[in-house]
């Protein structure tokens, strides 16, 4: 459903928000091993999740990744977004550029509920309320 990138980007913050602690800051190695990412792929993300202040990243030898408590409240959505656009929220589920409410494709009116669904549980739900989650072993992030 969503692109390897975005998945990457919702568990690294998720993974950052399960390591935060107050002034430290964890490095790309570290949190591409703790998703069970490619370095170089992680970095990537990281530096865009970084630039749009999803997460904070500070240079130099303590420096790394982390987050504040607003950033741990954004929603997955701005994530989603960033990452992936809003296609899939948005974009016929057959492809269709002329689908609309008025022209359905033979999905349309029932894929209409479910990216509504979709796009209220990733308007509803932060980092913080899946960091809770995967803290309180509700949720997994991988099986170790």
């Amino acid at each position: 459903m969503f692109s390897k990138s975005c998945e990457y980007a919702i568990k690294a913050s998720i993974y950052l928000a399960q390591q935060r602690e107050i002034g430290k800051y964890i490095g790309v190695k570290e949190i591409a091993k703790g998703i069970q990412a490619p370095e170089f792929f992680v970095a990537k993300i990281l530096q865009e999740l970084s630039r749009k202040k999803i997460i904070l990243s500070v240079k130099g030898p303590n420096g790394g990744f982390s987050m504040t408590d607003a950033q741990m409240n954004k929603p997955i959505i701005d994530i989603v977004q960033l990452i992936d656009g809003d296609g899939l929220l948005n974009n016929c589920v057959l492809g269709l550029d002329q689908c609309s409410n008025i022209h359905p494709c033979p999905m349309h009116n029932e894929y209409l509920k479910i990216k509504q669904s979709l796009k209220n549980m990733l308007e509803k739900n932060t980092i913080l309320d899946f960091n809770i989650m995967v803290s309180n072993k509700k949720a997994i992030l991988f099986l170790p």
